[in-house]
């Protein structure tokens, strides 16, 4: 019974150890792949800042060429997680795609074009879409500030009004977190940007006419405070 039972036992460990060494395999692909897409993610992240950074300085050559930087990475990431479907929801490849839907719209939003990309054509999950582009409105507010700043007043209203449309097809959207993956609290913030810009596009306006019928009543000869009404 001894020699059996030895034998059993002997019998036991190499048929675990043949499932384990499966397992381990698995596991160890699965983990390339994962820090393959973490490092591609991260240059996503980097990439989609710089050309972020560059639509507001007006260099859309060095936007575009960053972009395209990004998205060749993005894809990169995408296909290390293809055999590894549960990884895609570890959470850092939907921020790698939020960061990318953000730079490309705020591209669009700040060149005025009502042609955003979708999802579809970003190749990359809805929600990340949805994220994305509530980050891109609330980024149009440093390009509203720099419009004002020049007085370029006419510009930053339009700023505000695409921001507004942006909130208001969002804010209808009404499904809890764990399915937007966070899409309210970047509402919230939005709205908050929203609020601020509209209080900064109003006072600039405001001082604008004052300005506007100073100067009138000095060119007319009039007192200036019979001018304004």
């Amino acid at each position: 019974m001894g020699v059996d039972g030895g034998g059993a036992s002997a019998a036991l460990r190499v048929a675990l150890a043949s499932v384990i060494d499966e397992i381990v395999l698995g596991l160890e692909d699965a983990n390339r792949a994962r820090e393959t897409a973490l490092r591609e993610c991260r240059t996503v992240i980097r990439l989609c800042g710089s050309s972020i950074r560059s639509v507001h300085r007006g260099d859309t050559g060095a936007a575009a060429a960053t972009l395209a930087d990004a998205d060749a990475a993005l894809r990169r990431a995408q296909a290390a997680l293809l055999p590894f479907p549960h990884l895609t929801h570890a959470g850092f490849l939907h921020d790698a795609e939020k960061e990318y839907v953000e730079a490309c719209c705020t591209q669009v939003l700040v060149e005025g074009s009502p042609l955003l990309p979708g999802p579809t054509e970003l190749a990359v999950d809805g929600r990340s879409w949805l994220r994305g582009l509530a980050e891109a409105a609330s980024e149009l507010r440093r390009h509203l500030l720099d419009r004002l700043r020049e007085g370029d007043l006419e510009r930053a209203e339009s700023l505000t009004r695409s921001m507004e449309e942006v909130y208001d097809a969002l804010v209808v959207i009404d499904f809890p977190d764990a399915l937007t993956l966070g899409l309210r609290r970047t509402l919230d913030a939005l709205r908050a940007v929203l609020e601020r810009s509209r209080a900064d596009v109003t006072t600039t306006a405001v001082q604008h006419r004052l300005w506007t019928a100073i100067e009138g009543a000095n060119l007319s000869g009039l007192p200036p405070g019979s001018a304004i009404v």
